[in-house]
């Protein structure tokens, strides 16, 4: 027997950006974590070197932003930044124009402490 969904309101909840070089991931999770929706570049049509662009990361986001909003009830958040990829910037410019009360914007980009060791100078 199947699981009657419930819808729920979530005021408050966090918004995940993940930049990679190859795709960008946008999750909305509630206060605690728990996942409420969760968009890649890939779910809306974008394959290959298209997944990388801003454009395919504005799309994601503002998809992923206003199925929050009009099926959750999402009105304030903390914004989270993770990675250096070319739908970062973007990612953001949509949330800042959304009907949203951004009450904090994070960077937790890794940043390596002298990580791992160089390769060998190239000779040719």
């Amino acid at each position: 027997m199947k699981k009657k969904k419930t819808s729920r309101t979530v005021e408050k909840g966090n918004i995940y950006i993940t930049a990679t070089f190859n795709n960008t991931i946008v999750t909305v999770s509630d206060e605690k974590g728990q996942p409420i929706v969760v968009s890649s570049c890939g779910m809306y049509g974008f394959s290959g070197t298209r997944k990388s662009t801003p454009y395919a990361a504005t799309v994601t986001t503002d998809n992923a932003v206003k199925k929050a909003i009009n099926d959750y009830g999402l009105i304030r958040v903390d914004v989270f930044v993770k990675g250096i990829g070319p739908g970062r910037e973007a990612a953001m410019r949509v949330i800042k124009g959304a009907d949203l009360d951004i009450e904090r914007i994070v960077d937790m980009t890794p940043v390596p402490h002298n990580g791992v060791r160089p390769p060998k100078v190239r000779r040719v």
